[in-house]
C-alpha cells in the first residue's frame, strides 16, 4: 500500500511504472509465480485486465470502474486499453479509477502498468451522428491528418499518433503511458504493400520514440491481431526481425520497442504451433530469441472458447476450476507468454480470474500434452 496521494482533479498523475515499486508489489501479493517479469526490469502479473467490451454507457463505465479498483487492490497491476475502446470511454474509466485508487492510498502508481493503444480513428464517447463528418472536422480540417494517410480508418501519420498519445495521456490522467502500442498496422501493410508499409512503421517508430524521449510513453509494442499469427505469403503478415529492424533503422539499439501482443487462446494457436518466423521458429520462439515480450489477447476468445474443452483435457488442470480459469491458465502457461489479458468488466471477474493465484502455472511438460 502507499501512502494516500494528492493529485488535483484532471491533473496527470506523475510517474511511471518502476522495476522497485513493481517488485514490492510482487512480493507482497505473490502466490504460486502469479508475478513474472517483463520488459525494462518490470515485474508484471501475469493476468491482465482488459477493457475492450462493453456498451458505450455510463453503466458499463461503472462496473469498469469498480472492476480496476477490485483488481488493482487484489494484486493485479496489468491494464490494457486503447483510445478507440468504447470510443474512448474505457480509457477515461481508467484514468478515474486510478486516481481514485492512488489517492485512496490502495496502489501507488509506480506499481501499476498501464497500457493503451493507437492507430484507429478515435471517436469522443458515442458514435457519432455523421461519421463520416466528424472524422473531416476533428481530424482533417485540423491538419491533424490527411486523407491520404488513413487507411480504412486507420492511421500511423507522426502528426495524427502525437495527438492520440496526448489525447490518450488526458484520458488516462498519467504524464507517461507505460506502454504504448501501434493498434493492429498489419491492415496498412495490406493496402499500401511492404515497401509503403515498411516506410510508414519507421516513421510511426520515430514517432514513439520521440515521444519517449519526452517522457509522454515509456516504451512502446504492437498489437496486433492477423500479423504475427499470419502465413509469410499472406499480405497482413509481419515478423519479428522486420519490425525489429525498422525500430533499429531509426533509433539503433537503442530502441524501445519492448512489445507484442497478439491473440493465443485455445482455438488460435499460431503463435506457438505456426513456425512462420525466420528460421523456421514459431512467434513466441522467435520473440523470445530477441528478448520482446508477449502479453496474449482474447484468452476467452469474448468466452467462444468455453464450455468446448474435451473432459479428457479439462482433467489435467487442477480440480473444481472453471471453463474461464482454465482458459487463462493454459495461456498464461505457454513458454515466452509474459501475461494473458482478459477482458474484467465485473468486480466478480475480477474476482474468479485472480482466484488463479493459488495455482502455479502448468510446467512445460503439462503445456505439451495439450499438443499431443
Amino acid at each position: 500500500m502507499s501512502a494516500a496521494a494528492e493529485t488535483p482533479e484532471g491533473a496527470a498523475l506523475p510517474g511511471r511504472a518502476t522495476p522497485k515499486a513493481t517488485a514490492q508489489v510482487a512480493a507482497a501479493t505473490d502466490t504460486a509465480g502469479f508475478y513474472r517479469p517483463g520488459w525494462d526490469g518490470l515485474t508484471c502479473a501475469s493476468l491482465g485486465l482488459g477493457t475492450y467490451l462493453g456498451e458505450p454507457d455510463a453503466d458499463t463505465d461503472a462496473r469498469y470502474g469498480a472492476a480496476l479498483r477490485r483488481y488493482w487492490r487484489n494484486g493485479g497491476n496489468l491494464v490494457d486499453s486503447a483510445i478507440n475502446y468504447r470510443f474512448q470511454r474505457s480509457e477515461r474509466v481508467i484514468g478515474a479509477a486510478l486516481r481514485a485508487t492512488v489517492a485512496a492510498g490502495e496502489a501507488a502508481r509506480e506499481a501499476l502498468i498501464v497500457c493503451t493503444k493507437g492507430g484507429y480513428l478515435s471517436f469522443d464517447g458515442e458514435w457519432p451522428t455523421d461519421p463520416n463528418a466528424w472524422v473531416r472536422k476533428t481530424f482533417i480540417e485540423t491538419k491533424i491528418a490527411q486523407p491520404d494517410e488513413i487507411v480504412d480508418g486507420h492511421c500511423l501519420a507522426p502528426g495524427y499518433l502525437r495527438h492520440q498519445i496526448a489525447q490518450s495521456r488526458a484520458n488516462l490522467g498519467v504524464a507517461c503511458i507505460d506502454l504504448y502500442y501501434l493498434h493492429n498496422p498489419e491492415g496498412q501493410r495490406a493496402a499500401l504493400g511492404d515497401a509503403a508499409f515498411r516506410e510508414r512503421l519507421r516513421e510511426a517508430l520515430a514517432t514513439l520514440e520521440v515521444a519517449v524521449a519526452q517522457g509522454h510513453i515509456a516504451a512502446y509494442g504492437l498489437a496486433t491481431w492477423n500479423g504475427f499469427r499470419a502465413k509469410p505469403s499472406e499480405p497482413e503478415y509481419l515478423s519479428v526481425e522486420a519490425v525489429l529492424e525498422a525500430a533499429r533503422d531509426v533509433a539503433g539499439d537503442r530502441h524501445h520497442l519492448r512489445v507484442i501482443q497478439l491473440p493465443l487462446n485455445f482455438q488460435m494457436l499460431e503463435a506457438v504451433g505456426r513456425a512462420n518466423q525466420p528460421g523456421e521458429r514459431s512467434l513466441l520462439e522467435a520473440a523470445a530469441e530477441h528478448g520482446v515480450s508477449v502479453l496474449a489477447s482474447a484468452p476467452l476468445l469474448q468466452a467462444r472458447v468455453l464450455g468446448r474443452l474435451p473432459a479428457s483435457r479439462q482433467s489435467r488442470f487442477a480440480p473444481g476450476i472453471t471453463d474461464a480459469q482454465r482458459a487463462l491458465q493454459f495461456v498464461r502457461s505457454l513458454p515466452g507468454v509474459t501475461a494473458a489479458l482478459a477482458g474484467m468488466a465485473r468486480p466478480d471477474h475480477v474476482d474468479e480470474n485472480l482466484a488463479l493465484r493459488r495455482y502455479p502455472p502448468l510446467t512445460a511438460e503439462e503445456v505439451k500434452m495439450f499438443f499431443g
